[in-house]
This record gives structure tokens, C-alpha cells and sequence, in this order.
């Protein structure tokens, strides 16, 4: 078994250290597995040699922590964890979370609120000439002036109110090495302003004079059609190949996002999964029953990153990026024979997927050299054109792992994009995936049926999931399983009005199809559907957007969706009543729900149909000239 890093003074001494070069702060649980960013760097630093201590969950309202292993050599590295400390704490309706998957025994209140922010401040106070790098999807995310959805206001960059010296945005191991290499070698961390995939502050007169500027801090505050042009620009320039240099003004001081560090090539990558990790949570958690983020991971294995995908309501491609990289197989494989030595490994590999499962390659050739297109999505509302779609390379991969001794099954969890999948000419990888690697269930995200909604999502439109769904079950059929698709469906998006929900509910009626659960439109920094949240604007045509805000109108749409379920009786009725949809309201098989008060609603019936008919004859007539 790996060593653990140090994670107290005592730990630091019995390696035979008096001090350390870097000390990372976590807002998680010390978990050394890949799938956790602080164990990639932590390992990445200790493999060129540096001394790496990791203070997991400080206490905050102390100095203590902190100081223990007194001022590290080079650098404070700070991070919320695997997670934004916010959405770790609050639910969608901003009701606070019981428990935390990244904290052990699951219990929450284990980091404060803001974590980044709260942690550099502390440090800074204490060792004001240490230099402190921030990075992290928290940080990551809330690089520029961004909408908070929890102040409901603009908060500034993450790098003025934590007074970090470097913010390092992305997958960060190319920076980190980088950064770590030159204060090795005595460079002042306030001259490293060259760096990709970094921003720092500079005073307004030190300004670079390449690159483009976003409307100031002041002018999106003052302005949400500054903040929706100010979005667009720093989505649109997210590209390592043809992304240029951002800036944006904070007052006397101005926030500077170096161009994307490039991903990290095969090899690269390679090398990153092939460090010595634990792949487990510190010992020291046992007591308190581990950790239970590890669990969906342990026997999973990353096989790729980036993702061309690009909804619009998810940050990956503002922090991972739209450039897709993967592993050679020969490193997967080794991986899935180390989970195979595992002691709690039972025959099953939970995944081989990333952000999502099926992308090996990036989407086309053109990109490779120009970059991805600016403003335009590789798969919706429609797929392109130029689009590369191939499975031979994961199907090859998937077999060599499923024909390993000791290996049962080889699952897919991690989602896979349907609309790329239809678009294979050739079936072999669907029927695969059908026979061998559907866990009773397969999870897809359909997310809305509503041709407005989903182009506002930035997703294909609903013809593909019934199609996807038709074959799917043609070739369950044909193997005699009995396998169900589970749809991820979200209300409340921007653009979702009632009359949207409904037609969402209708879908579900018509298709039998009865979510357990349904994820109201949470606004994270760092996306376009916030941005659309937020000002009410489509950043990309500057038109106006429907945004249910209220928690009554998202109950309402939220509602709608689980028509079924007799504790939503009270709110599907208002809302068809407030839609005027009195004809769903009833004892027909095709009403969404019996009335309250069924005299009353007969003669509303009545009302609706009379008012309509004239809809009706029109409509009929029309069908009729079309035929």
C-alpha cells in the first residue's frame, strides 16, 4: 500500500521533515484517488520531488490548523475541494444540505461558506508574505465578475476577495508543475504573469495591451445587458488553439485571464493516472465510517476529458474545457487490473467514463488545428456536419477490461450523449452497450421535451431521445433483458414558461414515464444558463427570456412534471388553471388530474371548450389544405 501525505505536524516529522514546500487546503476530506483534484496535484508536486503536505477541512475559526506546519517553503495551494463550497452546502431552493458526500461520516458544516475566500484571507493575515495560488472548481468558476446566486447580486473576481497572488483556472497540473518550478528557482510570484491557464491582478496602468477587454466589475453591475455581453465573451474565448487573453477592470485594479494552458496530451495524461495513489480515504476517517463520495468511484476508472457537448447550463466547458483527450488503452487497462488486486473489489467496474462516456476524440479534424467553432455547438440543435463520430477505439477498450480475470461486468454510468451515439452508422456499440453494460438501468439526459427550452439548454431537441429510446428497447427486446432508460429531467430552466412545463408533463403522460425525481435549474457561476437567469437576456442574441424566479413558480413547473404523485394535487391544478389548461383537468384518460371541486370544473370545461372550438375547426381545416 502507497503512503498517505502528511496531514498534521506529526505525520511531517515522522517522514523526517522540518517543514514542507507546498501545503494544500481542501474543503474536502483527504481522499487520495484520481478522481479527486487535490490528490492529482498533491502526487503530480511529490512526483517532481516537492514536499507536499495536505491540511484537509481546517478549522476555521482557529489559527491553529494553519500554522502547524508553519510557512510552507514555496506555497499555500487552496481549494473548496472537488465541489463549489456553496452547492455543498445548499440545496436549488437555497435550504441548507444535512449531509456532505466529500466530508467523512457525510455530515456537513465541515468548511464555511466561500471556502477559497475564507481560507486565502486566513493565510494571508497570518503569512502575508507567502504567496497563496487558488484553483479548484470554485475558484475556477468565479474568475470574473460573476452572478451569485446566493447574494442574488455580482460578486467580484474570486481573486480580489480572496487576495490570492494566483488563480489557476482548468484541470491545473501543467500550471502547478509550472508555478512550482519557478519560485523553486526564486522567482517572485508577482512577476508570473505569463503563465497559461492563470489570472492574476494588476494595477489599470500595468494592463497588457493584447487580448480583449469585458465590461468592467461597475458596468455589469449596473447593467445586465454589460454582464450578458461580458458572459458571451469570456465563454467564447475558453479555447486553447484561438482563445485570447481576457481582461476586466475591478476598480483601480484589473482582473487578467491568461490564454488556456493546452490540455494535456495523451501521455500526459497517462502519467497523471499512473501516480501512486492510495485510492482510498485517509485512515483516519474510519472511525467515522469513511467518506461516501469515494463510493460511486473506488472501481471506477477516467478514460477521457473536455467535453464538446457544451449544454449550456453545465461548467464544463468554461472549466474543463470543449477539447476532448483521452487515455491510451494500455493505461486503462492497467488501471482496471489494479482494481481488480483491490480487496473490496467484487468483479464489478462501476465505469469507464468522464464528462461523458462516449467521446474518445475531439468532434472533428477542423478543430485540431483552428480550435472549436466561436458561439456554435457541436451537436445541437443538430449535430454538424463536420461531425467525427467512431466507437471502435472505446468498444476495443470496453472488451479488453470486461475479458480481464476477475472481472464480471463493465458498467457505464457516467452518461453517454445519444444524439453522438445515433449519428454511428455503425450498431456495434450500441448493441454492446445494451447487452453489456446497462446496470438494470441506463441514465440519459433528455432534460426537457420543449423545442425553446432545449435550444436555451443548448440541447438536442426531443426527436433524438425518442428515437435513441426506440432503439434501445428494439435491442433489449432482441436480448431478452428486461433494462428500463432512466431520463434526467430538469424544470424551471430560463425559457421554461408553464405552458412548457405542461407540454413536458403531457410527454410524460403520453410516453408512461414517472421520474422519482426531478432537479429544479440550479444557477452555478460560470454558465451561460445562469447568465440567462440572471439577466432575463440570451447572452448569444440578446432577446428576451422567460425565468421562472419565484420558489411558487418553480414548485408550480416542478409539479407538473410528477402530476402523478396525489402530494402535488393542489399545485398541478393551479398551475393548469393559471395556463388556462382546463381541459387537462378532469377524469379523462388524458387529463393530468382529477378535480378538486368537480362541479365547479364542468362548467369551466364547458367554458374552455366553447372558447376554443373555433381553434379547433381552424386547426382541422388547416391539417386538412396540408394534406
Amino acid at each position: 500500500m502507497n503512503d498517505f501525505l502528511p496531514i498534521n505536524k506529526k505525520d511531517m516529522l515522522e517522514r523526517g521533515w522540518q517543514d514542507v514546500d507546498f501545503v494544500f487546503v481542501t474543503g474536502d476530506s483527504y481522499v487520495d484517488h484520481p478522481s479527486f483534484g487535490v490528490a492529482i496535484l498533491t502526487r503530480l508536486l511529490e512526483n517532481e520531488g516537492y514536499r507536499v503536505a495536505v491540511l484537509s477541512q481546517p478549522n476555521w475559526k482557529k489559527d491553529g490548523d494553519f500554522t502547524q506546519f508553519g510557512r510552507p517553503r514555496l506555497a499555500f495551494m487552496v481549494t473548496s475541494g472537488n465541489i463549489d463550497s456553496m452547492v455543498a452546502h445548499y440545496t436549488a431552493a437555497k435550504r441548507l444540505r444535512h449531509d456532505d458526500a466529500y466530508t467523512a461520516g457525510g455530515v456537513s458544516g465541515k468548511r464555511p461558506d466561500r471556502a477559497v475566500i475564507v481560507y486565502s484571507n486566513i493565510i494571508k493575515r497570518i503569512y502575508p508574505d507567502c504567496p497563496v495560488i487558488i484553483g479548484g472548481l470554485e475558484a475556477s468558476l468565479r474568475r470574473f465578475a460573476h452572478y451569485d446566486y446566493w447574494d442574488d447580486a455580482i460578486r467580484p473576481s474570486i481573486l480580489i476577495d480572496s487576495k490570492a497572488d494566483l488563480l489557476t483556472f482548468g484541470m491545473g497540473e501543467k500550471q502547478t508543475v509550472e508555478i512550482a518550478k519557478r519560485l523553486d528557482k526564486g522567482e517572485d510570484i508577482s512577476n508570473m504573469h505569463d503563465i497559461l491557464g492563470t489570472c492574476y491582478t494588476c494595477p489599470n496602468s500595468e494592463t497588457p495591451y493584447d487580448g480583449v477587454e469585458v465590461p468592467s466589475l461597475d458596468n455589469v453591475i449596473n447593467s445586465k445587458k454589460e454582464y450578458a455581453k461580458s458572459c458571451r465573451i469570456e465563454q467564447d474565448e475558453q479555447d486553447h488553439i484561438r482563445g485570447r487573453l481576457i481582461k476586466q477592470k475591478h476598480g483601480k485594479v484589473m482582473v487578467v485571464q491568461n490564454k488556456p494552458m493546452p490540455p494535456l496530451t495523451q501521455k500526459e495524461l497517462d502519467k497523471v493516472y499512473s501516480l501512486p495513489y492510495t485510492r482510498a480515504y485517509h485512515p483516519s476517517y474510519e472511525k467515522l465510517g469513511g467518506v461516501p463520495g469515494i463510493k460511486e468511484v473506488e472501481f471506477s476508472i477516467t478514460h477521457n476529458r473536455g467535453c464538446f457537448g457544451a449544454c449550456n447550463f453545465c461548467s464544463i466547458a468554461f472549466h474543463q474545457g470543449r477539447y476532448v483527450t483521452s487515455r491510451s488503452k494500455k493505461s486503462i487497462l492497467a488501471e482496471a487490473e489494479k482494481l481488480t488486486h483491490m480487496p473490496n473489489f467484487k468483479g464489478y467496474i462501476h465505469d469507464i467514463g468522464g464528462p461523458t462516456a462516449n467521446f474518445r476524440k475531439p468532434s472533428c479534424t477542423f478543430q485540431e488545428e483552428h480550435g472549436l467553432c466561436k458561439g456554435k455547438k457541436c451537436l445541437a440543435p443538430k449535430p454538424c456536419k463536420n461531425l467525427s463520430v467512431d466507437h471502435s477505439e472505446y468498444l476495443d477498450i470496453l472488451r479488453q477490461v470486461r475479458s480481464l480475470p476477475k472481472v464480471k461486468k463493465v458498467f457505464i454510468r457516467s452518461g453517454i450523449r445519444y444524439d453522438y451515439l445515433l449519428e454511428d452508422k455503425d450498431d456495434t456499440f450500441f448493441r454492446e452497450l445494451v447487452e453489456h453494460h446497462v446496470s438494470g438501468q441506463l441514465k440519459v439526459a433528455p432534460e426537457h421535451c420543449s423545442a425553446s427550452v432545449l435550444d436555451k439548454m443548448g440541447k438536442p431537441h426531443i426527436e433524438a431521445y425518442i428515437k435513441f429510446s426506440h432503439r434501445y428497447f428494439e435491442y433489449t427486446g432482441e436480448i431478452n433483458k428486461e433494462q428500463y432508460l432512466v431520463p434526467y429531467l430538469m424544470s424551471s430552466h430560463p425559457g421554461s414558461t408553464l405552458d412548457d412545463a405542461i407540454e413536458l408533463a403531457l410527454f410524460l403522460k403520453k410516453n408512461h414515464i414517472r421520474p422519482e425525481q426531478v432537479q429544479d435549474f440550479y444557477p452555478t457561476p460560470g454558465t451561460i444558463s445562469t447568465c440567462m437567469f440572471y439577466t432575463e437576456l440570451d447572452p448569444y442574441t440578446m432577446e428576451k427570456v422567460y425565468v421562472a424566479k419565484s420558489e411558487h413558480d418553480k414548485a408550480l413547473q416542478r409539479a407538473l412534471l410528477q402530476y402523478f404523485n396525489p402530494k402535488n394535487q393542489k399545485l398541478v391544478e393551479e398551475a393548469l388553471k393559471r395556463a388556462k389548461r382546463y381541459d387537462l383537468i378532469g377524469f379523462d384518460s388524458k387529463c393530468l388530474v382529477k378535480p378538486t371541486h368537480p362541479s365547479n370544473q364542468a362548467n369551466k370545461n364547458n367554458r374552455y371548450q366553447n372558447k376554443n372550438s373555433h381553434k379547433n375547426n381552424f386547426s382541422k381545416k388547416s391539417r386538412g389544405k396540408r394534406r
